[in-house]
């Protein structure tokens, strides 16, 4: 792709799955940029988004000497998030035992396995907490129901007896509603929820998934035609899955012109196997074999060893199963926390797995090539700022899904 600076630039964030408002993303680029600004030494400045659309905001920024402007809009589904997070107790539990049979039936976990560690655990995570506060609720429930009988059967006979059972129930029930309320602490529902919705279908999007993109795709393709010298697409997460289908959509629907915008995607701390290694993901897999062979699109991929929740530099086309010969995206680079953040801010973020997916979208105090602020309001294109760029040599690419097919 030609190299062409930047003075205008639309960029649409994709999050993963998130259930909150996008208020928090405005919230977490003006405080990040601010700190990131002063510490590389330049301007950037955010105020509300002025023209209609979805939830955004509008920055101005002063980096190496020009002054650029930026359109940031979230493409916002955590409306759908809240609706699949909707199952109660006893749902969540029916939900934890479909969805790891569904992991473990179709070999996708065994071969997950084979990647990275982090995620995997980040999966097991909520099988395991689930159990045990199912576990330890069975057994409060236990001891109430034997402390009951035994104060209370002398005295009140069967009537004691049925008391001391309901006590035993509540207790239990008690304790699993006190769990589920304290997951803002434990993140044990969110995990569960996340990695079932994705597997629900086998790796096949929802209905009301593949509405939603349809809407992002056209978006997209209106600000194609606009005055942008680049549109960038940002995924996070979960989001990584949703933008490659988007763009690929985008492409087939001829909604890159010639004479158009720069079109970039930009995937961060991306779980792409997770959905792409399941059977059903066929059309995830068609649209990443399809996008990773573009010369009409800049793709890079940025990961990092510290991120336990991502795939760290596993290139999502590669162990998928499904590159070309000519296969020339993603661009597979790292954010390399422990270089790029101080001794000091790494020991303070090291355990604090779900701040460390953030962090592409956070400042580093000592910073790489890497920088998502100058990536997103700064003077040059993506494809500008990492040509020539060599991939991380430790990034993963053998083929490990068993589950190769394009096609239904």
């Amino acid at each position: 792709m030609s190299s062409r600076p930047v003075r205008r630039r639309h960029v649409f964030y994709i999050p993963g799955y998130d259930p909150i408002h996008p208020r928090r993303y405005r919230e977490l680029y003006r405080k990040e940029g601010a700190a990131q600004a002063a510490i590389s030494g330049y301007e950037i400045n955010l105020r509300p988004q002025q023209a209609p659309g979805r939830y955004g905001w509008h920055v101005e920024a002063l980096i190496d000497g020009t002054q650029n402007r930026t359109d940031i809009e979230t493409l916002i589904w955590s409306d759908i998030v809240r609706g699949s997070m909707d199952h109660g107790i006893a749902g969540s539990y029916a939900l934890l035992f479909r969805t790891a049979w569904i992991y473990l039936s179709t070999g996708a976990l065994f071969r997950l396995m084979r990647l990275r560690k982090g995620p995997v655990i980040a999966a097991l995570y909520p099988v395991g907490f689930l159990l045990l506060q199912l576990v330890l609720a069975v057994g409060v429930g236990s001891v109430v129901v034997w402390a009951g009988k035994a104060a209370l059967i002398p005295v009140l006979g069967l009537v004691g007896h049925m008391i001391a059972l309901a006590a035993g129930l509540a207790a239990a029930w008690g304790l699993l509603v006190w769990f589920k309320r304290q997951d803002s602490r434990f993140f044990t529902y969110y995990l569960l929820h996340n990695y079932a919705y994705s597997a629900q279908h086998y790796g096949a999007n929802p209905p009301e998934l593949e509405t939603r993109m349809a809407e992002f795709t056209d978006e997209i393709a209106q600000a194609m035609t606009g005055e942008a010298d680049e549109v960038l697409v940002v995924g996070h997460s979960s989001g990584a899955h949703l933008g490659i289908s988007i763009l690929a959509d985008l492409i087939r629907q001829g909604g890159v012109p010639d004479s158009g915008p720069a079109l970039s995607f930009l995937t961060l701390g991306q779980v792409v196997p997770m959905v792409s290694f399941l059977p059903q993901a066929h059309r995830l897999r068609a649209d990443l074999q399809f996008l990773s062979s573009r010369d009409d699109i800049a793709w890079v991929d940025i990961t990092a060893p510290g991120d336990g929740c991502a795939f760290a530099l596993c290139d999502p086309v590669g162990v998928s199963g499904v590159a070309t010969p000519a296969k020339r995206w993603p661009l597979v680079l790292s954010a390399a926390f422990t270089q790029t953040l101080s001794p000091e801010r790494w020991k303070a973020l090291r355990w604090r797995f779900f701040r460390l997916h953030f962090q592409y979208l956070c400042a580093f105090d000592r910073p790489g090539d890497y920088d998502y602020f100058q990536i997103t309001a700064g003077p040059r294109t993506l494809a500008d700022r990492f040509k020539g760029r060599a991939p991380s040599r430790s990034r993963i690419e053998a083929a490990v899904s068993s589950h190769r097919g394009v096609t239904p």
